[in-house]
């Protein structure tokens, strides 16, 4: 089960590393539109790999903190419906990019600093 878990966990940071380089990748090769597949995939992988690895804490003794978890969860789910329906558009607004990047580094800081 550790294994799994592990496995889990690396799939959800590469799911965040993805985030991260569609918005170097957006800011330099089409600032202004279309919007990059890449942001649907990664933002995808983060909110299945997150669910398992909620079902195997769930499993295990430690308490899971479902406030963190909800929080994580809202902040993801914005980002996969902001992305959703954009992803097909020509042209997309100029505040979509900083604002996916915010999101981003909020669901990345919350994972990591709230305890």
């Amino acid at each position: 089960m550790e294994f799994l878990r592990l496995a889990l966990v690396f799939l959800h940071l590469l799911g965040m590393a993805v985030l991260v380089a569609m918005l170097l990748l957006q800011r330099r090769t089409a600032p202004d539109g279309p919007l990059n597949k890449g942001w649907l995939h990664g933002s995808l992988l983060q909110l299945v790999t997150g669910l398992a690895l909620v079902g195997i804490a769930e499993m295990g003794e430690p308490p899971v903190n479902h406030a963190k978890v909800g929080v994580k969860l809202v902040v993801l789910l914005v980002i996969v419906g902001l992305v959703a329906t954009n992803v097909r558009k020509e042209k997309f607004a100029g505040w979509l990019v900083p604002t996916l990047a915010a999101l981003v580094v909020l669901n990345t800081g919350v994972a990591v600093f709230w305890v």
